[in-house]
């Protein structure tokens, strides 16, 4: 995808622990970005704040990292979120990653996360509040 395929863009600066003895980004760190990304992407969509009597809990079904380029210590990369999929218990979430330097596309790394819906209770497959896919829809409509 390109970079206006996405409503939702959060800039930083990559930390030199963040890299390894080969002076890039370490692999664990792709999901560590991920996390930050759909932190900040579900902080915009402010969900607390729409639905204080709702809460959306889920855990991590499946991560998957396609990496295409290196990112360095001290570069300035953008993390772009949508969601793609809702189901009744799951959605997905594509979370790319891209490098600030040059004004064409720089894709790193795409990650796919699934997140499923639980009830905390018994960790088991719970259904999705109703209102959850035309709130993403709705924002990530907005793409230029």
């Amino acid at each position: 995808m390109s970079r206006a395929d996405f409503a939702f863009h959060h800039q930083f600066r990559v930390r030199w622990s963040e890299t390894d003895a080969q002076g890039i980004v370490f692999n664990a760190r792709y999901l560590d970005y991920a996390d930050i990304a759909i932190t900040e992407y579900w902080r915009a969509l402010n969900f607390a704040e729409k639905y204080p009597d709702t809460a959306v809990h889920t855990h991590v079904k499946k991560a998957t990292i396609l990496w295409s380029a290196p990112i360095r210590p001290d570069e300035i990369i953008e993390v772009m979120v949508r969601t793609p999929h809702v189901g009744r218990t799951s959605f997905t979430q594509i979370v790319e990653i891209h490098g600030t330097a040059t004004q064409q596309d720089d894709l790193r790394a795409e990650i796919e996360m699934v997140y499923v819906q639980v009830d905390l209770a018994t960790h088991r497959p719970a259904p999705l509040p109703e209102w959850l896919g035309a709130e993403f829809a709705a924002f990530d409509a907005q793409a230029d």
